[in-house]
């Protein structure tokens, strides 16, 4: 009778193992919708850690992205920029310990009309499961919460670097133009090093009009920067312009010096300033909550911000 109710109970230990094997499985393949791939679901917040959520939603939406595509490998979690899907299936789930486990994920690529991509390799990836309050949750994904808690560590002094220039160009250059509601720069950095910032800076007087901002004023002023550290902030103790007219070339090969071809290359391209201040006039309005949907320079078509 003894070893019939141990055999009983090791049937159903198998069972109960079994069956939390298969709901892991389940649940990763739920959690697989929720892979922050190019974009970070609103409805992922239920589906993730707070921790890990927390971590992608300020490299997601709340850093400022500085330049076009800057950064941008971090939010290629599984595909590249190939317009292809990704697919996703469940190899195998692991228990870690009670609260935490591992999902192994095959993902593949197909196209938007469900054929696959031939051209590329099935990859594994890792899912991390965190049971939270009796549901299990995406915890992390092939180690990318570090990446991100490190890129948002190394990007806190970015921005404080950022925030000083762009507060000297507001005060010290933009008092030179016609004032409007509000003063954005663009910044475009070309080298930094220890304490020397040179860029292509421009600066930029708008008036609000409904939901556009109008260009009122605004100009160019390229050059070399010397910063202070003071604390956590940062301070602008000088500023070498490059001159204008006849003598610019020459002002700016001097200045930049071996990294000249870099400004001359972003200073002539037009496209790329425009994706930079389109950018940076983002994370402007998002910061300050404003309700603006376009800009638009005087005698031009007005750029949607969206």
């Amino acid at each position: 009778m003894k070893h019939l109710q141990i055999l009983i109970l090791a049937v159903l230990l198998l069972a109960a193992c079994a069956d939390t094997e298969e709901k892991l499985r389940e649940r990763a393949e739920v959690l697989c919708a929720y892979i922050p791939d190019h974009q970070l679901l609103e409805q992922a917040k239920n589906y993730m850690t707070a921790d890990f959520y927390a971590a992608l939603d300020t490299m997601f939406n709340l850093l400022p992205e500085f330049e076009g595509m800057d950064h941008e490998w971090l939010y290629y979690f599984v595909t590249g920029n190939g317009g292809t899907i990704a697919d996703y299936e469940v190899k195998s789930v692991g228990l870690t310990d009670k609260t935490h486990a591992t999902a192994t994920i095959l993902v593949r690529q197909k196209w938007e009309d469900g054929s696959f991509d031939k051209s590329t390799d099935v990859e594994e990836h890792q899912l991390a499961m965190e049971k939270v309050d009796g549901v299990w949750l995406m915890s992390d994904f092939d180690g990318h919460k570090e990446d991100c808690l490190r890129h948002i560590s190394l990007n806190r002094k970015e921005q404080a670097i950022r925030l000083a220039i762009s507060d000297y160009l507001v005060k010290e250059i933009g008092e030179q133009y016609a004032k409007g509601d509000i003063c954005v720069p663009t910044l475009m950095m070309v080298h930094e090093e220890d304490e020397i910032f040179m860029g292509d800076f421009w600066v930029f007087w708008y008036r609000q009009t409904g939901d556009t901002l109008k260009c009122v004023s605004g100009g160019n002023h390229p050059g070399k920067m010397t910063l202070a550290q003071e604390g956590s902030r940062y301070r602008v103790t000088s500023f070498e312009q490059t001159v204008d007219g006849a003598g610019n070339e020459a002002s700016s090969r001097k200045l930049f010096g071996s990294h000249f071809d870099v400004y001359e290359a972003i200073h002539n391209h037009e496209r790329i300033r425009e994706e930079v201040r389109k950018s940076q006039l983002r994370d402007y309005i998002r910061r300050h909550e404003l309700n603006v949907k376009f800009y638009q320079d005087y005698g031009w078509p007005a750029v949607e911000l969206q």
